[in-house]
């Protein structure tokens, strides 16, 4: 991939998006560890444990950048990367486990040890979208690390007046996982033979996914109205 051709920074965008859209945890993941602390340790806790969590993720996301080159793993990367734009739709987003440190030590600790094991969402599609770019993730978290120490907290606010952004969200992820399973070179011949049908897989799974968390959304809508009903009678 050029450098700074219109296909890098196609890429690098989805990156820092794919950053963003998946920050909402982290920004929660941090606000619950940091909140027993008092207020002027609050602010090194949030800046330590996410130094110490996104060089984490910065690792493991070479590394995955690195595995992905292995055969059939793009489709199975691909895949699990599907499953996590499902899941960004219909989560509940319950984080009672997590526990607030009483010492800044242990909510640094807490922020990093939390970041790794739910950050595995945002490594597989990092590296997705990097297509085998280092330079393209490290730019990427580069980019992404203000925003996210200081603006998710901000974006959470925005996802909750604006639902919609969220299947945006969704739809770019479900889109770099379909390019995933298409560039995996055991496929090449299937897709590489007919772009329109390339394109016409690309679309199709996007649209599955946004329907099927649609679908569920609205389900569990109207099984909450139906149970608020019941408890008013």
């Amino acid at each position: 991939m050029e450098l700074f051709s219109l296909e890098f920074l196609t890429a690098l965008v989805t990156i820092v998006f794919i950053d963003l859209i998946l920050a909402g945890d982290n920004a929660i993941v941090i606000g619950l560890a940091a909140r027993k602390l008092p207020k002027e340790q609050q602010k090194k806790a949030v800046i330590w444990g996410t130094v110490g969590a996104v060089g984490i993720r910065a690792v493991a996301t070479v590394l995955v950048v690195y595995l992905l080159q292995v055969p059939w793993l793009m489709v199975a990367g691909g895949v699990l990367l599907l499953w996590i734009a499902y899941k960004l739709l219909v989560d509940s987003g319950d984080h009672g486990d997590i526990q607030a440190g009483n010492t800044l030590w242990q909510s640094i600790r807490t922020i990093i040890i939390a970041d790794a094991a739910m950050g595995i969402d945002n490594v597989i599609a990092v590296a997705g979208a990097g297509h085998g770019s280092i330079l393209l993730v490290v730019l990427g978290l580069v980019i992404s690390i203000p925003i996210v120490v200081w603006g998710s907290t901000l974006f959470i606010k925005i996802i909750g007046r604006y639902p919609w952004i969220v299947y945006i969200g969704s739809s770019v992820i479900a889109y770099t996982a379909a390019k995933m399973i298409t560039h995996e070179k055991r496929l090449e011949d299937v897709f590489n033979s007919s772009p329109a049908f390339e394109w016409a897989f690309m679309i199709l799974v996007v649209v599955a996914v946004i329907a099927f968390g649609l679908r569920k959304n609205v389900m569990r809508g109207r099984a909450s109205r139906m149970e608020k009903s019941g408890e008013s009678h």
